[in-house]
């Protein structure tokens, strides 16, 4: 068995931020040598998520829109409270989401459906660059 660790670098606006990271995630794995197995994205931090949609016009704008009807920016959060910086909304919306994917793949193919993309969402309140791991793990 192999394990490869590589890294997707980058920058996003803040504020439910979406990017479709599938074409660097294919790469990655084409690159790797590894044939059948599977691939792990993860994001480091407290303040991004990854996850599967339909990256199209009009779910990029509801899945925001639906982020802000569940955890409002504008909320009263304790964390604003304690630590002053305004983004406890964008560490709960984080914590919903979760800060990793899993997606088998065969022949160097992920076994994605045809309308599924991976997506990073940014949350946080200010513009970052980001630094997503990505190990890939198989035969």
């Amino acid at each position: 068995m192999t394990v490869k660790m590589e890294k997707i670098s980058l920058s996003t606006k803040g504020f439910n931020d979406m990017k479709d990271i599938t074409d660097k995630v294919e790469s990655l794995i084409e690159k790797s040598g590894i044939n059948d197995g599977i691939v792990t994205i993860f994001v480091p931090g407290s303040t991004g998520g990854v996850t599967t949609i339909e990256y199209e016009s009009g779910l990029i704008q509801d899945f925001p829109d639906l982020m802000e009807k569940l955890i409002p920016y504008k909320a009263h959060y304790e964390h604003n409270a304690t630590w002053g910086d305004a983004n406890g909304a964008s560490h709960l919306r984080a914590a919903l989401i979760g800060p990793s994917l899993t997606v088998p793949f065969k022949n160097k193919k992920m076994t994605l459906g045809t309308w599924q993309q991976i997506i990073f969402v940014d949350f946080d309140t200010h513009s970052r660059n980001r630094n997503i791991v990505v190990q890939i793990i198989g035969e």
